[in-house]
Parts: structure tokens; sequence; C-alpha cells
């Protein structure tokens, strides 16, 4: 698959307060053989971030602390290259605006499947405006 060969060991930065969504993507996304760290709250991402880069982060809307929203806020700039992606259960038209503004490129509604996770980013990454070299 084209997807596959484009993302080949890139890394994606997972948040999410969800055990089971961060534990169900960590294995799908590692079974294709990306390199995945997930993370429970916002502010230990921001850490991790600190660390490393990512190419994709995907992050929750509703956390504890810090939501989703500020969080992308926080790393528009630090991290402007990587590829953004949100999802929520409460992807209202104003959650998805601020989402968009606070830079992420797609809202992706709950429930989702690790399909409709791989169709986001197959979309993403043919965007000759975001730069997966």
């Amino acid at each position: 698959m084209e997807l596959f060969r484009k993302l080949k060991n890139r890394t994606i930065l997972l948040v999410d307060d969800d055990e089971w969504i961060r534990d169900s993507l960590s294995i799908y996304f590692e079974t294709e053989d990306y390199r995945i760290s997930a993370h429970e709250t916002a502010e230990k991402a921001l850490v991790e971030l600190e660390r490393r880069k990512f190419d994709v982060v995907i992050t929750d809307y509703r956390l504890p602390g810090m939501d989703g929203i500020v969080f992308l806020e926080k790393i528009k700039k630090s991290h402007a290259g990587a590829i953004k992606i949100m999802i929520s259960a409460y992807a209202t038209e104003a959650v998805t605006r601020r989402a968009k503004q606070a830079g992420a490129q797609y809202l992706i509604p709950k429930p989702f499947t690790s399909k409709s996770i791989m169709a986001c980013l197959n979309r993403l990454t043919t965007d000759e405006s975001i730069d997966l070299r």
C-alpha cells in the first residue's frame, strides 16, 4: 500500500485518556511497523515532544487536564510539519472549527476504526502541502 511506503519509519504520537484506544491503536500501528508513543494526558505528551519530534500527532479532544485543542495550540508552531489529527466524541461544528484553528488538519468523530484513521492519513499524505520526505 502506498500509504505504508510514505509513512515507513515515521513516528506517531497518540494522546488519549482511554486505555483501550491507546492499546488498540498502538497494537495496530506497531503491527504495520510504525513507531508509536501513546500517552494518557497532553501534559505527558508535551514532555515527550520536548525530547523528540513526531511526524503524526493524534489527540483526543476531551482529556484530563489540558484538552486536545489547547495541546494542539501549544505545539502548533514547534511541530508545524507534523500531521495533526483530532479524534472526538464531541465533533460539533464549534469543536471542529476550534480544532482546525489550533492546527488540526482533520477531525475524526468517535466511534472510529483503525481503517478510518488510515483513510484520514492517506488523504492527508496525498496533500502536497504536507512534507513527508
